[in-house]
């Protein structure tokens, strides 16, 4: 009379178990990063949505706006502390730097405190994003982190 085979032998779950454990190590790190890319996102959507407004009260006004407040009610959001617009340091009359700062609680801990900066030097026709990198604000987010609009 013939045994049948009541389950897996404990070789078989071993390779299991490790096959799971190699996927984890490669999965954890790459959504830990989406995670981070979808917070910088918002960063940029919303300083995003300031350009229009921006560019408007430098046509009508002639000068950029002291604060933020001045064109929207945006100035902060999930994972963003504040908005801030700096002209000054460098900074020529027609252009301009939006900086979002990253909270440094409740966002992904590669941007806690982070900022991420737009920048227009023509009155708000073109606007960068990235590296913009200025003695008035700059981007820090590392590059990998930043939207794929801005590489």
């Amino acid at each position: 009379m013939k045994k049948v085979q009541q389950g897996f032998t404990l070789i078989e779950l071993m390779i299991v178990v490790a096959i799971i454990g190699i996927l984890a190590a490669i999965a954890i790190p790459a959504y830990q990063d989406y995670i981070a890319r979808a917070q910088v996102s918002e960063a940029m959507s919303l300083t995003s949505g300031l350009k229009t407004p921006m560019a408007e009260y430098y046509a009508d006004q002639g000068a950029w706006p002291a604060a933020v407040s001045t064109v929207s009610d945006i100035r902060n959001g999930k994972y963003v502390s504040y908005i801030t617009i700096n002209t000054g340091a460098g900074a020529t009359s027609s252009s301009v730097i939006l900086e979002a700062v990253m909270k440094n609680s409740g966002v992904s801990a590669q941007l806690q405190g982070l900022s991420f900066a737009v920048a227009s030097d023509d009155g708000g026709s073109a606007w960068d994003c990235g590296e913009v990198g200025s003695a008035a604000g700059t981007t820090d987010i590392p590059a990998n982190l930043l939207p794929g609009a801005c590489k």
